[in-house]
């Protein structure tokens, strides 16, 4: 149980819970909030803690909405900002975080949570990313939110999302000092002040479309100690009911993450395919053609792959008579990486709020 007024580090000194000001970019984000902000206005903290929502030009009244339910539940200081529209060079989210991050430097907090508008927190959230940020000495710590799945669609490919990202950048390496991985959970970041100021943040990342492997990637290079994990209490609470709306999820923004290469992409595709689709096909053409090797090896890649995904099921609380479904659903991975490379080609670009940003060297990660 920790402390309800002191924070006490490994070695046993005991020391006042920091300030925190949490950032909150919000872009027509009223459908949402109702789910979210309350969650964040009720956060049980010990210390001294206010939120300061930006509303980055929402046409469905968020910032009014922002205002009402603060006025509703109470809870901590709340204080809605617009920043207007982005200049040159910049996103519209990280021009809100900028905004926001300027809002808060009056109050000289220790921390910055920042936190997308579709996420809730339970009521000891703050607390515990601060006291793991303190204990851990980590200068950014951040959980990826779990993602609702409740429709058939979001069962079959939202827990595959983590699953892949996992592997793109293992939590592991992330977390260890020296290792050149580097990533965040957009949705969920608390960073220290001082190590945001040293790694300019958010200026060095101003043309991220995306900016959580962009913001771990320059918290890293200034020296700073990340780490990453999947949330317990920390919910998305934005639905994604339709194979179209994950489609777009994933296919804006999987391009930009292979940094606009079509050699990564050719990679991609091939290891996706190499790995999740040739099992079952081996499997199945033994079976017809009568090869027992090649159907037993191809059964055998098959089992192993769907053993290292019930991990994330159980996480997920999915049934696991998901998991032989893993290469039908990285089918899909692949359709949408290439449909995004289509799109990039066309001249769409990423896109993220009714904004599309088309620059070559933005670094694209998950935003909602």
């Amino acid at each position: 149980m920790i402390p309800t007024r002191w924070l006490v580090l490994p070695d046993g000194i005991r020391v006042d819970w920091p300030q925190v000001c949490v950032v909150v970019p919000a872009r027509d984000e009223a459908a949402v909030l109702p789910g979210s902000l309350p969650s964040l206005l009720a956060q049980d903290y010990p210390g001294r803690a206010e939120i300061f929502l930006v509303d980055d030009g929402s046409s469905d009244g968020t910032g009014e909405l922002a205002r009402e339910l603060a006025s509703r539940h109470g809870g901590l200081p709340l204080t809605v900002g617009s920043p207007g529209e982005p200049p040159a060079g910049w996103t519209g989210k990280l021009w809100a975080v900028r905004h926001g991050i300027g809002l808060a430097r009056a109050r000289e907090p220790e921390y910055l949570l920042l936190t997308d508008a579709d996420i809730a927190h339970a009521p000891d959230s703050l607390r515990e990313l601060v006291a793991a940020a303190r204990t851990g000495g980590f200068d950014a710590v951040s959980l990826m939110a779990r993602l609702r799945v409740e429709s058939l669609w979001e069962r079959l490919v939202v827990p595959a999302f983590v699953y892949f990202f996992a592997q793109l950048y293992p939590f592991r390496r992330i977390g260890r000092k020296g290792a050149r991985t580097a990533a965040a959970a957009g949705g969920c970041v608390l960073l220290r002040t001082d190590a945001a100021e040293r790694a300019r943040i958010p200026d060095a990342i101003r043309h991220a479309v995306i900016d959580d492997v962009a913001l771990a990637r320059a918290v890293k290079g200034g020296g700073g100690h990340i780490w990453l994990g999947l949330a317990e209490r920390v919910d998305s609470v934005r639905p994604y009911p339709r194979l179209h709306d994950l489609w777009r999820m994933v296919s804006r923004s999987a391009y930009a993450q292979l940094r606009h290469n079509p050699l990564l992409l050719l990679g991609t595709v091939l290891g996706l395919a190499l790995v999740y689709l040739v099992p079952p096909v081996a499997l199945f053409t033994g079976l017809a053609v009568g090869s027992t090797a090649t159907a037993v090896l191809g059964g055998l890649a098959w089992l192993v792959m769907t053993g290292t995904y019930l991990p994330m099921l159980r996480y997920y609380g999915q049934p696991l008579w998901l998991a032989p479904l893993l290469p039908f659903t990285a089918f899909l991975y692949l359709l949408m990486t290439v449909d995004s490379a289509v799109q990039h080609y066309r001249g769409r670009g990423a896109a993220w709020k009714g904004r599309t940003y088309a620059r070559p060297d933005a670094v694209v990660g998950d935003e909602g």
